[in-house]
């Protein structure tokens, strides 16, 4: 069975109504970057930090899958597909993928400040005083700005194995997620879809002009077809 990789960005979910920190109305519209998801942002004032993405998080459990989701859980049923994911949000997984890896943290997830490896699922505001077992804090299971991004030898992994690259959603210009293409074994055919490209299409690489919803259905009705 053909590995297709799939690496998805802020792009794909804004149609599901997740705002995205590069829009102009986005997500850290009012805050500036680093006080809320920066080690130094948690050490100066936990509450705000904490009730950013309490707010984040309310908003995700509104919202539901579209269209570029639902089609690429489809596309497990004749590929091998695993999907790196820069979002936080778990819209993949409530589509039906079943291999998604989060680069940069699961926002219904908290995790201990003691020892980052003491992970739990958590759905509802985390607030101060919520500890974890051995008392200690919990804090958004997030990746923040100078931190180390601990998922990402596995997703070097997964890419070096794809026999088919999508990319979604992404400018693929933000390290060090920016730099799994260059594990994708050369000359396989990659995909990039987007409403507005920042590349060209040429040789290997294939360009669909649209935004998720639209051209991520078309490349899978596409893929199926081929089989």
């Amino acid at each position: 069975m053909k590995k297709i990789v799939i690496l998805t960005g802020a792009g794909i979910s804004a149609e599901s109504g997740i705002q995205t920190f590069r829009d102009v109305d986005g997500l850290w519209e009012g805050h500036d970057v680093m006080e809320v998801a920066s080690p130094m942002g948690w050490e100066s004032n936990q509450e705000l930090v904490l009730d950013f993405y309490n707010k984040r998080r309310r908003q995700l459990l509104t919202v539901e899958p579209n269209a570029a989701h639902t089609a690429l859980a489809k596309l497990e049923k004749i590929y091998d597909v695993e999907i790196i994911t820069q979002n936080i949000d778990d819209l993949h997984e409530r589509a039906g993928s079943t291999k998604v890896t989060h680069l940069h943290g699961e926002l219904l997830k908290a995790r201990s400040t003691f020892n980052e490896k003491l992970v739990l699922d958590w759905k509802q505001d985390i607030k101060p005083g919520d500890f974890c077992e051995f008392n200690y804090q919990l804090r958004p299971h997030v990746v923040w700005f100078g931190e180390a991004v601990p998922m990402f030898e596995k997703a070097m992994e997964i890419v070096a194995e794809a026999e088919l690259l999508i990319i979604i959603g992404t400018s693929m210009q933000v390290y060090p997620a920016a730099g799994l293409v260059d594990f994708a074994p050369h000359g396989i055919p990659v995909y990039f879809i987007d409403p507005k490209p920042n590349i060209s299409e040429k040789g290997n690489l294939h360009i669909i002009a649209e935004k998720a919803s639209v051209g991520v259905p078309k490349l899978v009705a596409d893929l199926k077809n081929s089989v």
